[in-house]
């Protein structure tokens, strides 16, 4: 009897512990990856689809003929005129000196840009100088200011140095952002600590040794996203190429303002196709940085 007691006790403990136990496997364990359950597939199915039908809109309008565009119903099924209107659009416009002049522009800019931001960010996150705030705080406030108060300015100075029409009128005054060095210095603060700058002190690396060494490889996701956004911004920009550039040397936004207007009528095929050759690089980019993107994106957003 008494070992049937004992047995009896040592028995109640594991019962009254592998109910818990296997509630919480239910719930799931810390650690332990989680499916998506089919709503949440379907959801984002629906979602991607919608996000992408205006992309294959284009594809399909560029493929047909402007009559078939305006002419119901919409067509929503690919046509056999896309290699028509993209010569059309060759014609009209001198599409490939646009698009490598965008290229540069929009390269040169996400390139200075990364480069310039990340070093003030740095300097603003992580090192100790006289009025560090109060510079920030100058910095972001100039975000405040509407950039049509600079054309008349940027206007006078690239006339007087006679850069009117060329590529470095356009690069020059966007060469940093003052949203960059926001974005890179909040990066900075939570990504890098300061033990890691203080043991590369110790062992004798000097600025440009921690930079390249330290800061750059903690913000590389960060920079892969600022750079991704100033490449769009700069690709996108049509307000001031229109002014500062001209027909002869144009960006793609500027040539895209020429497209299919001829004989006082619109060709709306002819314009979207144009819209869609100006939008393929821009694929090519996010193909090529979409893991960066997506990395610097979630960077900090789980935390152990």
């Amino acid at each position: 009897m008494a070992q049937l007691t004992q047995a009896t006790q040592s028995a109640g403990p594991r019962h009254s512990t592998a109910a818990p136990a296997r509630r919480r496997a239910k719930a799931g364990a810390p650690g332990k990856q989680q499916h998506a359950g089919p709503v949440a597939y379907v959801l984002l199915i629906f979602a991607a689809a919608v996000s992408l039908f205006p992309l294959y809109w284009t594809v399909v309008a560029a493929s047909h003929t402007d009559t078939d565009i305006v002419s119901p119903p919409t067509p929503l099924l690919p046509g056999s005129h896309l290699v028509e209107n993209i010569k059309v659009v060759w014609s009209e416009v001198d599409m490939t000196k646009a698009l490598i002049n965008s290229t540069v522009v929009a390269g040169c800019v996400a390139l200075s840009t990364v480069l310039f931001a990340t070093l003030a960010g740095f300097a603003f996150a992580k090192l100790e100088f006289r009025g560090r705030n109060a510079l920030l705080m100058i910095v972001v406030a100039t975000m405040t200011i509407p950039p049509q108060l600079s054309v008349i300015p940027l206007y006078q100075i690239i006339t007087n140095v006679g850069w009117v029409g060329h590529l470095q009128s356009v690069i020059l005054p966007s060469l940093v952002a003052a949203f960059g060095v926001f974005f890179m210095r909040q990066f900075l603060s939570e990504a890098l600590p300061i033990e890691l700058i203080e043991a590369a002190r110790v062992d004798g690396a000097h600025s440009l040794r921690i930079l390249w060494h330290v800061v750059f490889p903690i913000a590389r996701p960060a920079m892969a996203v600022l750079g991704m956004l100033v490449f769009v911004q700069a690709w996108n920009d049509f307000f001031w190429p229109l002014i500062a550039l001209n027909e002869q040397n144009p960006t793609v936004q500027v040539a895209l303002a020429g497209v299919g207007s001829g004989n006082h009528t619109v060709d709306h095929a002819v314009v979207v196709t144009a819209a869609l050759v100006a939008t393929l690089p821009l694929l090519v980019v996010f193909a090529v940085l979409g893991k960066q993107i997506v990395g610097g994106i979630t960077a900090g957003a789980v935390k152990s």
